[in-house]
């Protein structure tokens, strides 16, 4: 079965750096879009990043610049690479795979890993 699990997340000063990690199973790795979303307390979940098949790349304006998507089809991980960390990147920050189901596409998502920057 599908199986997204995120590491990498802790407590960092503000200007600091994390890499957060997905690695991925049951289903073919290199053939789908992987992203990262966040979600903080009281407000939605937001998509942050993605990375197409073709490596193809896209982010949220908000991380533009700070924050870079990677993956590695050998080892089926997807990777976010956080820089110039702030306090209002402070989140939960999940990987997602959209996978074709029985029923059409369905939305898979890993447990998540904390994201906290101090000021």
């Amino acid at each position: 079965q599908v199986q997204l699990v995120e590491s990498g997340g802790g407590l960092v000063q503000r200007g600091g750096s994390l890499r957060l990690s997905c690695a991925a199973s049951g289903f073919t790795f290199s053939g789908y879009t992987m992203s990262w979303y966040r979600q903080s307390p009281g407000k939605e979940r937001e998509s942050v990043a993605s990375s197409t098949s073709a490596h193809s790349t896209n982010y949220a304006d908000s991380v533009k610049g700070r924050f870079t998507i990677s993956r590695d089809n050998v080892k089926n991980t997807v990777y976010l690479e956080m820089n110039s960390l702030r306090p209002e990147d402070t989140s939960l920050y999940y990987c997602k795979a959209v996978l074709p189901t029985l029923r059409g596409w369905g939305d898979y998502w890993g447990q998540g890993t904390q994201v906290t920057v101090s000021s």
